[in-house]
This record gives structure tokens, C-alpha cells and sequence, in this order.
């Protein structure tokens, strides 16, 4: 399995499927990121994400009412070292150009754009849509993990 290549420093933006993944414990994704964390808690980079990840994070705890997993999520997103950043007017006109552009999903084109606006360093996500954007850093997980090391 390969690793999870880090930028030395600069925002990481993660979407939500990286969370899911952390939280929930799904290997070998769990595995690729844990570095990715204990590195943004020790306070070399921060972990950002448009706030749209808490609707994306909490529906299948909130439907399986899963108040421990709805917790956990909680924590994790407003952790220390994560930075949920609001949907603006102007990031949803950028998020809307970049869906005429790139056919981005509405939600997928809202993170692209929150992700250029500030400047990631690294996009990490599992959505090869996403390499559409262009001046987007992407990352995809699946790919690392199919890397010899």
C-alpha cells in the first residue's frame, strides 16, 4: 500500500469521504490519513473542509440515530486542527462556474472551489471528478493505496 504523499506545509483540504473514512475506521483509508492527522495536530498544516461536510457526515448517524458516531464526527470536525470554512455568495459563483466548466456535481464543485479559494496545498479525496479543476492539487486515495512503497 502506498503513502499518502504531505505537502510540508499550507492547507490540506479534505472532503467528506476522507472524514467517513477516519471516523469509521475504513481501511486501508484509515491507514493513508492517520499520518496526515498526527502531523495537522502537531500543528504543521491544518485540515480544511467547507462546512457542507457536516450535512455530508451526519445523515447516516442522525438516520441510524447513532448518537456514538454522530459524537465522533462532532469531534472530529470541529477538532482544533480542522477548519470548516462557511458557502459564501461568492464561493457558490465560483462553485457555479467551475460546475459549468468542469460538470462537477453541485456539492463536489462547492468543495473545488472552497478548496482554490483557500489556497489547499493538497486535495484529498477519493473522486476522480475532481481532476477536472484545474490548479486543484488532487490527491486520490485509491490510487496512493494501489502504489508500492
Amino acid at each position: 500500500m502506498g503513502a499518502l504523499t504531505l505537502p510540508s506545509a499550507g492547507p490540506i483540504y479534505l472532503d467528506a469521504n476522507g472524514f467517513i473514512y477516519s471516523v469509521e475506521r475504513i481501511e486501508p483509508y484509515r491507514t493513508m490519513l492517520e499520518p496526515m492527522w498526527l502531523l495537522a495536530q502537531a500543528g504543521r498544516f491544518e485540515i480544511v473542509s467547507s462546512k457542507l461536510v457536516i450535512l455530508e457526515t451526519l445523515v447516516k448517524p442522525l438516520r441510524e440515530k447513532d448518537t456514538l458516531l454522530e459524537n465522533l464526527f462532532r469531534a472530529l470536525l470541529f477538532a482544533r486542527e480542522v477548519r470548516l470554512l462557511p458557502a459564501t455568495a461568492s464561493l457558490w459563483e465560483q462553485a457555479a462556474q467551475l460546475r459549468a466548466t468542469t460538470g462537477l456535481k453541485t456539492p463536489d464543485a462547492l468543495h473545488a472551489a472552497t478548496a482554490l479559494v483557500v489556497g489547499s496545498t493538497l486535495f484529498v479525496t477519493n473522486d476522480g471528478g475532481f481532476r477536472r479543476v484545474s490548479g486543484l492539487p488532487v490527491s486520490i486515495l485509491d490510487e496512493v493505496a494501489k502504489q508500492e512503497l
